[in-house]
């Protein structure tokens, strides 16, 4: 069973500086019927100015992960990590017992178009850590490319929670399949383009969550980008 989250039934706002979708509740966007999807607490697409960001901020108890579809974000935290992220970059951030952190478009004249992901962890009070790959656009073209699992398989980034996240880039009438196991749920988000899942049309912003389907057909109508979240 698919049950579909469209685009422009998520929660928005425009800050100016900051144009903003949540999928789920997040912030000032409450809905008690979107509360999250199994372990998956947050997707929110966010498109900040240039020159514009979150100042520092704190997070506990919670898997962040941030992937970018356009753009650099320049990060730093409490534990004197400092980074810009580009697309292809995956970074996690275990929040744990604390931490904080800021956010920055660091371009004068460009927006930074990308995802930010909320995973509940296993357990609570975990030491915070922070973790950053790359995954090449050759390693994600054609294929489900793992990104982050519980145990770091195929050089993933790790998550303390049983979820595996597939990033993919799909070329148009290109197609990929994904078998969920039994007991497994699954949701895929559209990051950018249009792609038919199984019988089910989707656009950019779109999410699907997925139940009692174990084979998974992806075909992109356009080149896309997606997510697919591999659920406990």
């Amino acid at each position: 069973m698919l049950t579909i989250r469209y685009s422009n039934q998520r929660g928005h706002f425009d800050h100016g500086w900051l144009n903003t979708f949540h999928t789920f509740s997040f912030d000032q966007y409450y809905d008690p019927r979107y509360m999250g999807f199994r372990s998956l607490r947050v997707i929110n697409e966010d498109t900040v100015a240039a020159g514009r960001g979150f100042p520092k901020h704190g997070h506990r108890d919670m898997e962040i992960i941030t992937f970018i579809l356009e753009g650099a974000l320049k990060h730093e935290d409490s534990m004197g990590n400092g980074s810009v992220i580009r697309p292809g970059d995956v970074q996690r951030m275990t929040a744990g017992t604390g931490v904080s952190h800021s956010e920055f478009n660091p371009s004068s004249d460009e927006g930074v178009h990308l995802l930010q992901i909320w995973i509940l962890p296993e357990a609570r009070n975990l030491t915070p850590s922070y973790e950053q790959k790359f995954f090449s656009q050759q390693e994600r073209t054609g294929k489900l490319r793992l990104i982050a699992s519980s145990d770091g398989s195929d050089g993933s980034v790790e998550i303390h929670q049983d979820a595996r996240i597939y990033a993919a880039l799909i070329d148009a009438d290109q197609s990929l399949s994904h078998q969920l196991s039994s007991n497994r749920y699954g949701w895929l988000q559209v990051g950018t383009g249009s792609i038919r899942l199984n019988d089910v049309d989707l656009e950019q912003g779109d999410g699907a969550a997925i139940g009692g389907e174990s084979q998974l057909q992806i075909a992109a109508h356009e080149q896309s980008e997606v997510l697919l979240f591999d659920l406990a």
